[in-house]
């Protein structure tokens, strides 16, 4: 029965700072700007190459 209450009481605890976790967001988010900009720049190109 004790263990019930050890899990509620970890489970309400502040939970930990995440040091890594804003860097994780900005790089995921940094990278998804930079495929769409590569992707943006491949589809000019070939809507140019197309056009002539």
């Amino acid at each position: 029965m004790e263990a019930i209450f050890d899990d509620l009481s970890s489970a309400l605890r502040e939970p930990r700072a995440d040091v890594w976790g804003e860097v994780r967001v900005v790089a995921v988010d940094l990278a998804g700007k930079i495929f769409t900009g590569f992707a943006i720049g491949i589809g000019f190109a070939i809507v140019h190459a197309v056009a002539g």
